[in-house]
């Protein structure tokens, strides 16, 4: 139903797993991450153009 996709390495004696795809699909981008018991969510979204005048971004970062 999902096209995800998922990549595990084995790191620090853990596997570390990335998934994309199942969660958090109306983001331009989402990444769920596990390691061990921990799990974290990262989704990014972008405007779709420029606007006039502005000669920086303001980043917001929620947590």
């Amino acid at each position: 139903m999902f096209d995800t996709k998922t990549a595990s390495i084995q790191w620090g004696g853990k596997t570390l797993t990335l998934e994309t795809g199942r969660v958090a699909r109306q983001a331009d981008g989402a990444v769920m991450a596990t390691l061990g018991e921990t799990v974290v969510l990262c989704a990014v979204t972008a405007a779709k153009s420029v606007k006039e005048g502005q000669d920086f971004f303001p980043l917001t970062v929620h947590y």
